[in-house]
């Protein structure tokens, strides 16, 4: 049985002699695997004849209101679709969208992915006591890549066929399926179905303290984006440490259960 106390206690001590490489590692890792938001919105500019100087003097009758934009609207609108070249102008925008969603969803597959598995593999190792940069580009190597790709977007898929039933039992699966980076940094080569399988094992009767592990960093967190967002970053390292943590912990607890085999991890029974 584990604890918040222990594992963060445990994490403070490894990030004692490595924050800087760790913090460098929960870059990346924010980075494959954190989700961007952006937007931008224009400013209506009146097109047309809008610009009837008749009608800027009218501008603050109700009947401008609710007659000359519409109108005006609907005739440019007309006339759009009129256009020879309207069905062509809608092929390319969406073409073009199109390749820009292909483009993105090629990076996180064939890029983030592999980062991802080689930052996890950089945080368990270091936990015990193997500090190494270059366990970062592990997901990368030969015999590893394909496997790695190919379970991780196995995994993806599954959450996501899970979030389309309902929002809970998505969030639910999202933490059974926590663990997969992790296996996968162990052992590439496990196979993506059982990868799934020891991480549902690994977090059956967890999950609710997971969720709480995760809630204990939220003063953390908003004290970061107190100070000017930057912080966040800062904060980072102690969560990413934490989870490796819980993550050996689980995995010791699948493995004196018989769940697992220590082959299946490439790990040395003695």
């Amino acid at each position: 049985m584990w604890t918040r106390r222990e594992l963060k206690t445990r994490a403070k001590n490894v990030l004692r002699l490595t924050y800087w490489k760790a913090f460098l590692v929960s870059l990346i890792i924010g980075f494959v695997g954190g989700n961007g938001t952006g937007g931008g919105g224009t400013i209506p500019t009146p097109i047309g004849n809008v610009f009837d100087p008749d009608l800027w003097e009218s501008r603050g009758s109700s009947s401008y209101r609710s007659n000359t934009w519409p109108s005006t609207f609907m005739d440019v609108f007309g006339e759009a679709i009129e256009s020879p070249y309207f069905f062509l102008v809608v092929f390319i925008i969406a073409l073009i969208c199109f390749i820009i969603f292909a483009l993105v969803f090629s990076f996180r597959i064939f890029l983030c992915y592999p980062l991802e598995v080689g930052s996890r593999r950089y945080f368990v190792r270091t936990a015990q006591n193997d500090n190494n940069l270059n366990d970062i580009e592990y997901g990368f190597r030969k015999t590893k890549y394909l496997a790695i790709v190919k379970s991780m977007l196995w995994k993806d898929f599954i959450n996501f066929l899970w979030f389309l039933l309902l929002i809970i039992p998505g969030i639910v699966k999202s933490y059974a399926y926590r663990m997969v980076p992790y296996i996968l940094a162990d052992n590439a080569n496990i196979g993506y179905k059982r990868a799934l399988e020891l991480s549902n094992r690994m977090t059956a009767g967890q999950k609710f303290r997971m969720w709480v592990l995760d809630l204990s960093f939220i003063g953390w967190y908003l004290l970061g984006f107190i100070a000017l967002f930057i912080g966040i970053l800062f904060v980072m390292p102690y969560d990413n440490a934490t989870k490796a943590e819980l993550y050996l912990v689980l995995r010791q607890s699948a493995l004196d259960k018989g769940d697992c085999t220590y082959e299946e991890f490439g790990l040395d029974p003695q």
